[in-house]
């Protein structure tokens, strides 16, 4: 096993190399290692010119407009008519995080997420245990109801190719109704 690769060519030797010259690689060349003779392989390289493409989600080159910043106006002609969550629909377009949508054509759904669970209080727990040692008519607390809203109310709008979804905590039972009305009346005008 003292004899050398008989398939390897001339510049591949036993013993000892020069110094700075990595093993069998003739005149410094090799990989990771070009004709400057400086390693290259996982170093940054400096950029040669503007990049190829825009940055991506997270990196605007222009902030949003409208969210986020505060004094920006809009974009897009018209008024703000009608907000829901973080969609704001103009007179002629929708603006949206994601970017602006035509209003004409536009399609809404709205879809309810959330619940309302009735239940005792815990103060009409102890009162009832209190007073139903003095009369029964402590038992009378144990009618008390506590009524918690829990969730969310998703919104979702598709237009000119588009789609941006907004998730509204729902804090009471009149949550939903109230955003249905506002989807119906975007939905009214994206007619």
């Amino acid at each position: 096993m003292s004899d050398p690769n008989p398939y390897a060519d001339d510049s591949s030797k036993w013993g000892p190399q020069q110094p700075g010259t990595p093993p069998g690689v003739p005149n410094g060349q090799g990989y990771g290692y070009p004709v400057g003779g400086s390693p290259v392989y996982g170093y940054p390289q400096p950029l040669s010119g503007p990049p190829s493409q825009p940055p991506g989600y997270g990196y605007p080159s222009q902030p949003a407009p409208g969210y986020g910043y505060p004094g920006a106006a809009p974009a897009g002609g018209g008024t703000p008519v009608l907000s829901i969550g973080d969609i704001t629909v103009m007179s002629d377009s929708i603006v949206t995080p994601s970017g602006t949508m035509p209003l004409k054509g536009a399609v809404w759904t709205a879809t309810d997420m959330s619940r309302t669970e009735e239940k005792i209080p815990p103060v009409a727990i102890v009162l009832a245990i209190i007073f139903a040692l003095a009369c029964l008519i402590g038992l009378l607390f144990l009618l008390m109801k506590q009524k918690q809203t829990t969730g969310f109310v998703q919104v979702t709008v598709t237009s000119g190719g588009r789609y941006h979804s907004t998730m509204i905590p729902a804090t009471q039972p009149e949550t939903f109704p109230m955003v249905m009305s506002q989807v119906n009346t975007a939905r009214s005008m994206s007619v």
